[in-house]
């Protein structure tokens, strides 16, 4: 035994040295990419000033433009008032402010371009430095593993078997929920936001111009970009917590999330609803909810089904669950193992989930023979609530 224990002892020290050169190496690439992230927002920055002077430009060029075009008219239809040299600068005139316009516009649709490409690459930066503080987190919680006492492994096995790691991974899980929900926002009412901003400073410049017109045009425009922002702010909310759940329950919610799944991703789903229904504890029904959209979820983004389906069967001491499609299926073992390896919260999370529920949980697919996942959750256990509305 004690062999084995110096064996494990050595293999596990060289892999705390390779973490910790691996470590070092990822807290470089997160310092070089946080100082690329600065420098294209000072970059971002400086190209909105320049771009603002251009475009303030630009209207000033087409204001004189029209100025010129209307003397060039008029000395061009009063040859006894104008000589031909008052002609010939007017047109001269014309033109040389019709060129500097053209280079004018040219550089404002170049710097469009140059904003454009800094915010991609503004954006794959950010997912660079995102993925770099993920790995390093997840890192740093295995490090601290592996550096323990060899002589508690006994303890912390047993200290798994008490839900600490299950906890633990929780935790992880909440931050990640968190990152997504800071993307979602980000990329969605943020940038919606700024549409808006934007579209507001055009109205107002064209107001200015008394092209009523086109400010026509822009004002319904953005209405429908405050229309699309506001369902992306409700479709937030409704991930961060379905307000339904309180209001109506579990079954009204969980067939709106039917209707929407079918709705978004064009598969052919349903809810069937067996037994007496009741309300559940609040906890309860938010994690049966999440457990169904896991699901899901999953389904839509691996199994490419063209049916999905749920059967939520109310027994006297129970609830079971089943959830099943016809999409490419899997082999449950090696994905599982895959899943354990890897910490994907998917099947993995459920499984949790159903744990601190004290239920059950089981999987059965093939390849290409679709997926059926089982759950069956106690509802006559005497027990404090251990999830939360904040774990979902």
């Amino acid at each position: 035994m004690e062999n084995q224990l110096v064996v494990i002892d050595r293999v596990i020290k060289n892999a705390i040295e390779v973490m910790e050169d691996s470590k070092y190496q990822i807290f470089e690439i997160l310092d070089s990419s946080r100082n690329e992230a600065a420098t294209l927002q000072y970059q971002m920055q400086e190209l909105h000033k320049e771009m603002e002077q251009i475009i303030d430009k630009v209207d000033e060029l087409e204001r004189k433009f029209r100025l010129a075009r209307l003397r060039l008219t008029e000395v061009s239809r009063d040859f006894n008032k104008y000589s031909e040299e008052d002609s010939k600068q007017a047109y001269e005139r014309a033109t040389h402010i019709q060129v500097e316009l053209m280079i004018y516009r040219e550089k404002e649709s170049h710097m469009r371009s140059r904003r454009d490409d800094l915010q991609k690459r503004l954006k794959h930066v950010e997912l660079s430095i995102e993925r770099a503080e993920t790995i390093g987190s997840q890192m740093n919680v295995a490090l601290e593993y592996l550096s323990g006492d060899l002589s508690q492994v006994t303890r912390i096995i047993e200290s798994a078997k008490n839900r600490q790691m299950i906890g633990l991974k929780i935790i992880l899980a909440q931050e990640e929920e968190r990152k997504r929900i800071a993307r979602e926002i980000h990329d969605g009412p943020a940038q919606s936001l700024a549409n808006v901003v934007l579209r507001t400073e055009i109205i107002e410049r064209m107001m200015a111009k008394q092209e009523y017109g086109m400010v026509q045009h822009e004002v319904v425009d953005l209405k429908s970009q405050v229309r699309t922002g506001l369902e992306e702010i409700r479709k937030t909310i409704f991930n961060l917590r379905p307000m339904a759940l309180d209001d109506l329950g579990l079954i009204p919610t969980l067939r709106k999330f039917v209707q929407d799944f079918e709705d978004k991703f064009k598969i052919r789903s349903s809810l069937e609803i067996k037994g007496m229904e009741r309300r559940l504890r609040s906890a309860m029904e938010t994690a049966v909810f999440r457990l169904v959209q896991e699901a899901f979820t999953n389904s839509a983004k691996h199994a490419n089904p063209t049916y999905v389906a749920c059967r939520l069967t109310y027994d006297q001491d129970e609830i079971r669950l089943v959830i099943e499609d016809n999409g490419t299926g899997f082999n449950v073992n090696s994905l599982e193992l895959k899943a354990k390896e890897q910490s994907h919260f998917g099947l993995l999370g459920m499984r949790e989930r159903v744990d601190l529920l004290e239920g059950q949980m089981e999987i059965h697919s093939n390849e290409n023979e679709g997926t059926q996942i089982v759950i069956l959750i106690p509802t006559n256990v005497d027990r404090r609530e251990v999830l939360t509305d904040g774990e979902s």
